[in-house]
């Protein structure tokens, strides 16, 4: 089992849920987050005054998917947030020892 970890613009979230619903994920959490990456923010003018903006919104997206899934997953949210702009995100995978699903008991692969 894997635990695929995206960070996206905000704005991609509907074609990224999309994405992930075609391919026969039907689960996921969304976090609403601020970071910064290569970019390191940018300046706003606001009310005639210019500041910078250090940290910009971003979405984190978690899924717990089997093993076998997590290529066609991380090429579904790949393609779906991409801009070609600079801030488009990353995604990290990570292995999951174990998983329950706390109503049923049901255990690793069978929970997700």
């Amino acid at each position: 089992m894997k635990f695929v970890m995206a960070i996206i613009k905000p704005f991609k979230l509907d074609e990224v849920r999309d994405a992930l619903t075609g391919i026969g994920v039907h689960g996921l959490t969304v976090t609403e987050v601020k970071g910064y990456g290569r970019q390191k923010g940018h300046t706003e003018i606001y009310r005639g005054a210019e500041y910078a903006v250090s940290f910009l919104p971003k979405l984190k997206i978690e899924v717990a998917v089997a093993s076998e899934s997590v290529e066609k997953v991380v090429e579904a949210i790949a393609s779906a947030a991409k801009t070609g702009q600079i801030g488009d995100g990353k995604i990290f995978v990570y292995s999951i020892d174990q998983a329950v699903r706390i109503r049923t008991g049901e255990t690793d692969t069978d929970a997700l």
